[in-house]
């Protein structure tokens, strides 16, 4: 079928965008059509089943070995990136694809500076500079930006190894001079199913002698200040003594002081609900 969509495309067409990631194992959903890319001049194409895309630089975009014809790893996550309707969606496919070692952020940055037009060009440069520093998935990148810098907390170490009796695990972000570990929830990174294993990561971190504070998406993009607090508030209570900064007129940040924690200011996720739903 996929020989099939290429020939039918004619002599230059190439797989790509949804159809070549599933062939590099970038994504695990399959597609419900076949994705092809032919030239611009090549003139309205209409086959039932085929999602059609227009380019001036197929040359440049095709793996050299690879059958049937198809786009290299890092033009497909820009294909991708380019049809994202956000800059979160946008940047998670070069963050997925670095994470899964099926390339690197050089080679990515190397195909960025090859396109003369790239939607998102800002954010997935900064996406992949992140990602030579440890930021492993979007909801990372979001709290490194909308949490530590805007706020000035210290920076934490990002997927530190440690082992825990015979296991390994991986810690999103930790503050090692303070025995405090932040997690980070994304939905597709920690599904219902590994809620155990995220019980059981936390207890070998409190027996290990770290605390750890929890979030998910919802408090880290939408309530940012209330999440630095929080975590100022137990790394203060650790032996930090920074100071925060307000990330704008409005931040809680400057109208509250740092206090001891008690247990009832502790961020609940319960009673954080999408602003959709307000």
């Amino acid at each position: 079928m996929l020989w099939g969509a290429v020939l039918r495309a004619g002599d230059q067409a190439l797989l790509s965008h949804h159809t070549a990631a599933e062939l590099w194992r970038l994504s695990d959903a399959p597609s419900s059509s076949i994705h092809v890319s032919v030239p611009r001049q090549a003139g309205p194409l209409a086959a039932p089943g085929l999602v059609v895309h227009y380019s001036v630089r197929l040359a440049a975009a095709r793996h050299p070995a690879r059958l049937p014809p198809q786009t290299t790893l890092e033009e497909t996550v820009l294909d991708l990136a380019d049809l994202a309707g956000t800059a979160e969606d946008a940047v998670a496919w070069p963050i997925r694809a670095c994470q899964r070692r099926l390339t690197t952020p050089d080679k990515i940055a190397g195909a960025l500076k090859e396109r003369n037009r790239v939607r998102w060009r800002r954010d997935i440069a900064e996406a992949i500079t992140e990602n030579r520093a440890g930021v492993q998935s979007p909801l990372e990148l979001r709290y490194l930006r909308n949490v530590e810098r805007k706020h000035g907390l210290p920076r934490g170490d990002r997927q530190m190894l440690a082992i825990r009796g015979s296991r390994r695990l991986y810690l999103d972000v930790r503050y090692s001079d303070y025995g405090v570990i932040v997690e980070l929830d994304g939905v597709s990174a920690h599904p219902a199913q590994t809620r155990q294993h995220d019980a059981w990561r936390d207890n070998a971190n409190t027996l290990a002698g770290n605390q750890t504070l929890r979030y998910g998406w919802v408090p880290v993009a939408y309530h940012a200040c209330e999440v630095t607090i929080e975590v100022a508030t137990l790394l203060r209570q650790r032996g930090w003594r920074g100071i925060l900064r307000p990330c704008g007129k409005d931040c809680k940040v400057a109208t509250l002081k740092v206090q001891p924690v008690t247990a009832g200011q502790i961020f609940s996720a319960s009673r954080i609900r999408n602003p959709a739903q307000r």
